[in-house]
């Protein structure tokens, strides 16, 4: 029996299991992959706003926490999948067959990109399919990309690669961008950037890489094909909350709901990190939001004793 069972080790997780260490709390935390770190191992641009902080990547970042947490006296479990999970009894089993049992769980699994779900995404993943335009910047140079989405990470990445690439396609599917002001006005006329609105990208195609893509224009009600070596999809994230559907409150999004004190609407379960933050995404937002819970368990934990 643990005080706490934290699933997911990104900067929400892994504060919450820093702050339960210090407070005493018996704590284990699960996380699916093969190490720590969640969204920042996905951050290939500079971290300067974080109080106190100026990195170059999340994986520095990381590094910073490094130390604490292999000081900690927390338990860590990586490469662990959950089969299934039961928040009343705050119960979980996992795939292993083992069962663990807590008096609290901190729900911390964080967001994941979404995805077009269209013919070809999954075939060229590494293969033209692109993971960020700032890591893989250098092999780009020289070759024609496709971006999708309309925000402010598609039209971020689109003017880095637009100095070095002969051509970069924005493909969104709605009549105007969502991206800042500060980014769209840099758009509009550059040289290499082409902008197709209520457009959607249909298909990948290539054979052993991506070659092309099927583009839909949505007003003209007909589809044409567009050579390009790389395509970064950008449309928005989604939260990891499959585990917990029909057990705890989800807004229309699948994000958890939660209250001031980070608890959901099931007693002495809570949810921290992007998981629970739609409106705030941040690595401030989530350590501050595993401080919280953390203190709330270890108050009611010390009533009870």
């Amino acid at each position: 029996m643990h005080d706490v069972l934290i699933i997911g080790a990104g900067p929400a997780g892994l504060a919450a299991a820093l702050w339960c260490d210090e407070l005493g709390l018996d704590t284990l935390v699960l996380e699916q992959a093969d190490t720590v770190g969640g969204q920042l191992l996905s951050i290939y641009n500079p971290i300067e706003n974080y109080p106190g902080i100026s990195v170059k990547n999340g994986c520095e970042f990381l590094t910073l926490l490094s130390p604490k947490i292999e000081a900690a006296d927390f338990d860590l479990w990586t490469n662990t999948t959950i089969e299934s999970v039961d928040l009343r009894a705050k119960r979980v089993v996992l795939q292993s067959g083992e069962q663990l049992q807590s008096i609290s769980v901190i729900i911390a699994t964080g967001v994941r990109r979404r995805q077009l779900g269209i013919p070809g995404e999954s075939e060229f993943a590494g293969r033209g399919i692109l993971e960020s335009a700032s890591r893989d910047r250098e092999q780009l140079a020289g070759k024609d990309v496709c971006i999708v989405g309309g925000g402010d990470a598609a039209a971020e990445n689109a003017l880095l690669l637009a100095d070095i690439c002969p051509t970069v396609t924005l493909v969104n599917r709605g009549r105007t961008l969502k991206a800042r002001r500060e980014f769209t006005e840099q758009m509009v006329g550059h040289h290499s950037i082409t902008i197709f609105p209520e457009s959607l990208v249909t298909r990948i195609l290539g054979n052993t890489e991506v070659e092309a893509v099927e583009i839909l224009r949505k007003d003209a009600l007909k589809s044409f094909q567009m050579a390009v070596q790389g395509v970064l999809v950008r449309i928005g994230v989604e939260p990891n909350t499959e585990l917990f559907r029909e057990q705890v409150s989800l807004n229309e999004h699948g994000y958890v709901v939660v209250n001031g004190e980070q608890e959901t609407n099931v007693a002495n379960v809570f949810a921290i990190g992007d998981v629970s933050n739609p409106l705030a995404p941040t690595i401030s937002g989530a350590t501050g939001a595993g401080a919280t819970a953390a203190k709330v368990i270890a108050s009611r934990l010390n009533k009870r004793k």
